[in-house]
């Protein structure tokens, strides 16, 4: 390898590496806070908590999804061509674009919460928890356009501290807000309220991390280079952000869709009442958040990837571009495999683990197996997604994407009032919807020459060992659950084997390679230990 590939690939994993560690540090919080918060609030007020998040995430896609990539993209191949007068340029006009947006995404969520709480669910139990939101879509702007600065450099710090500060102040502000709340009215609604206020308190914080990173970086990179013009910089940025944020915002709105869908549905043809369905919604977040996981640590390596991959294809160096989508997805099958085999054998186990009992125990099962499949589906869209950008085509996720949404609002209509699925009807909507999507979006970048037979085999080892992981797994929990009598050690202990087998088996099927060792720190001495050749 020469020196600047090994530079280039390097950024490229540990960059990725980094945001893991920081994805995974938040996750653990994440659980720290929600099981909690589920014994403070119970699934009913928890079910307001996440229809807040639902219309907070459509603002978020709107404001923060396609500029951080446009921003990364761009300042990638400014940095690669040496012009840093041009990633200056490219901050201060899209910090203004982010300003605008947050200010009327924030606006619009405090002046309307009744209103979207039952525009969303038909009920105004919700609205506390909008409003308590609100001030997090200008934050969360701002955030963006540092992340955006950073990203497209490379430079994955601070980015990963941020989120982790965010983390804390959600688990310790929220929490204590919400128990605070509840024991001095009793009102779930406002109880609700209370803990989704740690996030905005945790935007604040982040974005004021941020400007000082920012404030420090600025004054150390270079001067020289031309900038373009504030308008041809705004009209490249918001040519590369607009097609992504529509596809990305047009999945989110019919997410939405699809939610007053299935819970009109429920209410009205399947003929439950208001206390049930909420309920049930509140099993089907949980069963949701669960499912995020192991996609919360796919996002790392699409953030890494867009400018590493940009700055191989502007320094024409193709083959080097090729070897980051290569490592990109045989890394993406190492991670989501073992999580989708892992919830699918031990769905309703894992489940125990949050204590569902009884038929409830049932229903989030068989949600979580559907959504433990669909895991595979959703970490394929993702970085194929990614590689699409960083190459240049950002319509066709757009198409793909929308395709599915609407395939998943279909399906869901007809499946969620089948008296044996009921909301689990939505979670194989979810499992369909990213099926399509990632035909679709598989079938386009061969048609386009950007992704090659050998790219796709790299998965077949990470599915192979996935599956052979899953089946240990379920036959050592009968085993261990017979013998203990206890299903949540047993849960446990399964999930233990699960962790030895699938190691042992990426040893054994050679499934990481010498490339990706030498991609991270201490290479030589991990291809050693793996005993990896070249």
């Amino acid at each position: 390898m020469d020196e600047k590939k090994t530079a280039k690939q390097q950024s490229f994993l540990q960059g990725a590496a980094m945001l893991a560690a920081a994805t995974i540090i938040v996750k653990i919080i994440g659980a720290v806070y929600k099981i909690p918060l589920l014994g403070i609030i119970d699934d009913k007020g928890y079910g307001y908590f996440t229809t807040a998040y639902d219309f907070y995430s459509v603002l978020l896609m709107i404001s923060t999804t396609g500029l951080p990539v446009a921003m990364s993209r761009m300042t990638s191949e400014a940095r690669a061509l040496g012009n840093y007068a041009q990633i200056r340029k490219i901050f201060s006009t899209a910090l203004r674009v982010f300003l605008v947006l947050g200010i009327v995404g924030s606006l619009g969520m405090l002046i309307f919460s009744r209103q979207l709480s039952v525009m969303i669910t038909t009920y105004d139990t919700s609205w506390a928890a909008i409003a308590a939101l609100a001030p997090s879509v200008l934050f969360i702007c701002i955030i963006s356009a540092f992340r955006g600065f950073f990203q497209g450099q490379s430079n994955m710090a601070p980015t990963s501290v941020s989120q982790v500060f965010e983390a804390l102040c959600k688990l310790f502000i929220g929490l204590g807000l919400a128990l605070l709340v509840m024991r001095l009215t009793g009102d779930l609604t406002l109880g609700a309220g209370g803990a989704i206020l740690g996030v905005t308190v945790g935007c604040v914080v982040s974005a004021f991390y941020l400007w000082r990173c920012y404030r420090k970086a600025s004054r150390t990179l270079p001067t020289g280079g031309t900038a373009k013009s504030t308008g041809a910089t705004m009209r490249q940025l918001l040519a590369i952000a607009i097609p992504i944020t529509l596809g990305s915002a047009g999945l989110q709105i019919i997410n939405l869709v699809d939610t007053m869908v299935y819970m009109r549905r429920l209410s009205g043809a399947a003929t439950l009442v208001q206390d049930y369905v909420e309920h049930l919604k509140g099993i089907y977040n949980f069963g949701q958040t669960m499912f995020n996981l192991p996609c919360a640590l796919i996002t790392p390596i699409t953030i890494s990837i867009i400018p590493a991959i940009t700055a191989h294809l502007t320094l024409k160096e193709g083959k080097n571009a090729a070897l980051v989508e290569s490592s990109a997805m045989r890394i993406t099958g190492l991670v989501a495999m073992p999580c989708a085999f892992g919830f699918i054998s031990l769905a309703q186990p894992i489940m125990y683990l949050f204590n569902y009992r009884g038929s409830d125990l049932q229903v989030a099962g068989n949600i979580m197996m559907y959504l433990g499949a669909a895991v595979i589906f959703n970490s394929l869209v993702l970085v194929t997604n990614a590689m699409m950008q960083a190459h240049g085509d950002v319509t066709t996720p757009v198409i793909n994407m929308i395709i599915g949404g609407v395939v998943k609002v279909i399906a869901n209509y007809f499946l969620v009032v089948i008296p044996s699925l009921y909301i689990a009807g939505a979670a194989i909507g979810t499992l369909i919807c990213y099926a399509v999507i990632t035909v679709l979006n598989v079938a386009a970048m061969y048609r386009k020459k950007i992704l090659d037979i050998s790219c796709m085999k790299s998965l077949f080892k990470p599915f192979l060992a996935g599956l052979l992981m899953g089946a240990v797994t379920y036959m050592a929990y009968g085993v261990l659950e017979s013998v203990l009598g206890a299903p949540k050690l047993a849960c446990l202990g399964a999930i233990a084997v699960a962790v030895v087998v699938y190691v042992i088996l990426v040893y054994a099927f050679k499934i990481i390679t010498y490339d990706d060792c030498m991609l991270l720190p201490g290479g030589e001495k991990l291809a050693k230990l793996l005993r990896v050749q070249k």
